[in-house]
């Protein structure tokens, strides 16, 4: 049984690129004095004691952000970006995080603690203060987690001879973690990025520039007695004990490796459990990218790991382990445009590399990657510690570190109405996966073309699409909903007012209705359809060639039509959940307003230039067309597309007010009567919906509503309300509403 070719016993088709992957990011939060924030932990952040994303590492201000188990490298960034994101947004606005590995300067009495609630926790960092001082405590980095795919370990151990899987694994991951400590010195020259400590940090520091401050003696490190072997795992695990034992180690979890082996709270449980997956730990925050590590980076290392299996194991462990953190030391204290010495044989990984790829078939991609390392091994500028050099200022970073910092500040907040690296799902979904990450709610995407996602606590799982729809709707309540026909029947049987009118299933019957309606006013709409699509008013009398019109964009949107009669007055939008009124919206129909130089079509091209508009309900407003419907309604005023407005003038593009056809939103909730907010909450419990919309349709928001004299009518229910649309609103202070549904969802929580 051996391990040292193990890679080249398997197929060219295996899947070697599979395996999962974590990011622990650690920043420390500075205030806009620029020095560390003594201001507590983000209280929207939630409890620390569960809270699964976003947890405090040493002292109060230090942030540690944990992504949950990726697929992909690409998809643990992805998260890790979310998560950035929501903390960024969560914290104090005036307050930013650090860039840098090394702090800025910084004194041990502005070092708080984190007040955690355990005391076992508290007491541990107490005891860490005390035997490294505090001040080593502000460093922070990134950790790499990685486990082997279940498929590709399941090939391996087929292939080894070995006849046990836990065996196997052990064996596999501890050669894996020999040969990264042997070889990481590639790592922390081409990722070093900690080359200077602000002044009083350390009483003696280097008089240079270094690579990685963090990655050498100056960094993190264990006292010189605690000596762990990587020999076996068995030596490995009495080695851990003796030291806790000893009081050398104040607990297991000290030991400060570059490699950890991971998956148990005990390190002897390895022995019969099994190593599940390993967390690399020698990686300084990257200055220049938002998220402090890139997508290249990741995959880098990934190749890395793969390289390190495909090479053969030590053989004499402990003796190549101390020369290798020999020559790591002198790298990581040399300075930034130093290159590598002749002792560093990157030949021999670079090749290993190249044969993962060339054996396994790995597409352009992994080639570039290597050819990437091969330009930052001749030029040490393309290293991230060289690019850093470069914005030295009288030996210190401060000030490229307080840019850096508020810059990507900054970026959090452009579009907050969206979740960083998920602006392409639906807006509201956005909200709920930003506010459930900020709430300390473990999530899933199910699928995400369908926004489809899997929220729990604990063993309480909740399943939510499109961010309201929930287990507490029975199935049949959205379907009611989206039926206009049985919407109405169904609050008119309960004594709700609704519009009169008419049904049709084909075009000629709705035609010859003309007669009957000649002379009024009518809205013409699909039966079944959301977001104001194919919706025509006409406020007044319609011609039989617009009704024609009108009938045929319905009917474009679906088989059956209804014909109403139009209720004058201003419409507003009620958001109710769980029988109580959250929000009000009055909703303007998409509009322009002349300046006596501008064409509608200019002025439409001008609104649209807000940032606040985008399209398919990705942002808060729509784009305004100027389709079928709207060339309708500029007709009926007299108005084409090339119509120079007066100023002030107002052109009216939609008679429907939806948001999702270009309207603009104002919130009303704090002015609107209550008596309109309780009977819009009584028409949604009559229809048995826990979230809903109800649209009203107020002549005079001044008179008194009740269910006996309602002084409205509802024209609709919509089962899956925008309710991004009562946040991020054109005018008012705008309404939280996704955070209400999850806490509704998660009483325990509160």
């Amino acid at each position: 049984m051996t391990l040292s070719n193990i890679l080249q016993q398997i197929g060219k088709n295996s899947p070697i690129l599979q395996g999962t992957f974590g990011l622990e990011r650690e920043s420390l939060r500075i205030n806009d004095l620029h020095r560390l924030a003594q201001t507590p932990h983000p209280k929207s952040l939630g409890k620390r004691s569960f809270h699964p994303y976003i947890q405090t590492d040493y002292s109060e201000p230090q942030l540690e952000l944990i992504t949950p188990i990726s697929q992909s490298t690409g998809e643990a960034l992805r998260i890790l970006g979310a998560i950035t994101d929501v903390a960024s947004r969560s914290m104090e606005r005036s307050e930013y995080l650090w860039p840098l590995s090394m702090p800025p300067q910084i004194t041990e009495d502005e070092i708080r603690i984190a007040a955690l609630e355990s005391d076992y926790e508290y007491q541990y960092r107490v005891g860490l203060g005390q035997r490294y001082g505090k001040l080593l405590q502000s460093m922070s980095g990134i950790h790499y987690n990685f486990e082997l795919g279940k498929d590709l370990t399941q090939t391996l151990f087929e292939a080894s001879g070995y006849e046990d899987l836990v065996t196997f694994k052990n064996d596999l991951y501890l050669k894996l973690a020999q040969n990264f400590l042997y070889y990481r010195w590639l790592l922390t020259y081409l990722y070093g990025a900690s080359p200077l400590a602000e002044r009083g940090f350390f009483e003696n520091p280097p008089s240079y520039p270094v690579r990685s401050l963090r990655n050498s003696s100056y960094g993190y490190v264990n006292a010189d007695d605690v000596q762990i072997s990587f020999a076996s795992l068995e030596a490995y695990v009495n080695n851990l004990e003796d030291c806790v034992s000893s009081g050398k180690l104040s607990a297991e979890k000290e030991f400060y490796s570059a490699v950890r082996l991971r998956g148990s709270q005990r390190n002897r449980d390895y022995l019969t459990k099994g190593i599940r997956y390993l967390e690399f730990r020698c990686f300084d925050l990257n200055p220049f990218e938002a998220l402090a590590i890139n997508q290249e980076t990741l995959d880098v290392v990934h190749l890395f790991l793969l390289a390190l299996l495909w090479m053969d194991s030590l053989t004499d462990v402990d003796t190549q382990l101390a020369q290798a953190q020999d020559l790591n030391e002198r790298i990581a204290l040399s300075h930034p445009l130093e290159k590598l010495p002749e002792e560093a044989d990157v030949d021999r990984i670079l090749t290993a590399m190249t044969e993962v790829v060339e054996h396994f078939q790995l597409d352009a991609y992994y080639g570039q990657l290597i050819q990437h390392i091969q330009a930052a091994i001749a030029d040490p500028n393309l290293t991230i510690g060289g690019r850093l050099n470069a914005h030295i200022e009288d030996q210190s970073l401060e000030d490229f570190g307080r840019k850096q910092g508020q810059t990507f500040h900054d970026y959090a907040w452009t579009a907050p109405y969206a979740l960083k690296g998920y602006e392409n799902m639906e807006l509201s979904t956005q909200m709920i996966l930003f506010d459930a990450i900020q709430m300390g709610l473990n999530l899933e995407i199910l699928d995400e073309n369908d926004q489809f996602l899997k929220v729990w606590h604990g063993p309480h799982v909740e399943l939510i699409k499109n961010g309201n729809m929930t287990s507490k709707d029975n199935y049949v309540v959205p379907l009611a909903m989206a039926n206009k026909t049985v919407t109405k029947k169904i609050l008119r049987e309960a004594g709700f007012p609704v519009p009169a009118g008419s049904e049709f299933s084909n075009k000629m019957e709705a035609l010859r209705y003309y007669s009957q309606i000649a002379n009024k006013a009518i809205v013409v709409k699909p039966k079944s359809t959301n977001f104001g699509l194919g919706i025509s008013i006409f406020q007044e009398p319609a011609s039989l060639t617009d009704y024609e019109k009108a009938l045929d964009i319905a009917f474009s949107e679906d088989s059956d039509v209804l014909v109403e009669e139009f209720i004058p007055g201003t419409e507003y939008r009620f958001f109710i959940l769980d029988g109580k009124c959250e929000a009000v919206l009055l909703r303007v129909a998409a509009n322009v307003v002349g300046d006596g130089v501008h064409t509608i079509r200019e002025l439409v091209d001008l609104k649209n230039q807000d940032p606040l508009r985008g399209r398919d309900h990705r942002s808060p407003l729509e784009i305004i067309q100027l389709g079928d419907i709207e060339l309708l309604m500029l007709d009926q005023q007299g108005f084409a597309p090339e119509t120079v407005l007066a100023d002030g003038a107002r052109a009216h593009l939609r008679g429907n007010s939806n948001i999702s056809t270009g309207g603009d939103s104002i919130d009303v909730t704090d002015q609107m009567h209550d008596s309109y907010k309780q009977l819009a909450a009584q028409m949604a419990t009559a229809m048995g919906a826990w979230v809903c919309g109800v649209d009203l349709i107020i002549p005079d928001t001044s008179l008194m509503s009740s269910k006996e004299n309602p002084a409205c009518t509802c024209i609709e229910l919509n089962f899956n309300p925008a309710m991004y649309l009562h946040t991020y609103t054109y005018a008012g202070p705008g309404q939280v509403i996704t955070k209400k549904i999850l806490t509704k969802l998660f009483p325990e929580l509160s």
